[in-house]
């Protein structure tokens, strides 16, 4: 999966304006809540923890315009917990995210 930057950078630009330090910060504030979220869902042990933490993952996606992210997130929500694919993707999308 590749990280496209369109939709979620220009959110980022929009919210930040000319202001390319609270730019920088958006970004890290994102990749630090999608991490986290991450490792919650790849530490869940059941079917709830699974759920819950992929929609908080959605719902980070959404708030930023991840399209990506989004579309990974409803794979897990339709998939079976603990999925390693799509962790295995999603992991990929941060990594990627955090290296631009």
């Amino acid at each position: 999966m590749a990280y496209e930057a369109g939709a979620l950078d220009a959110t980022l630009a929009a919210a930040a304006g000319d202001d390319g330090v609270l730019f920088l910060e958006l970004r890290q504030a994102f990749s630090e809540s999608v991490a986290r979220q991450l490792d919650l869902l790849a530490r869940s042990r059941c079917d709830a923890n699974w759920q819950m933490a992929a929609l908080r993952l959605k719902g980070i996606a959404a708030s930023f315009h991840a399209e990506a992210l989004i579309e990974l997130a409803e794979e897990a929500l339709e998939g079976a917990p603990g999925d390693p694919r799509v962790l295995r993707q999603m992991q990929a999308f941060l990594a990627e995210f955090s290296a631009v």
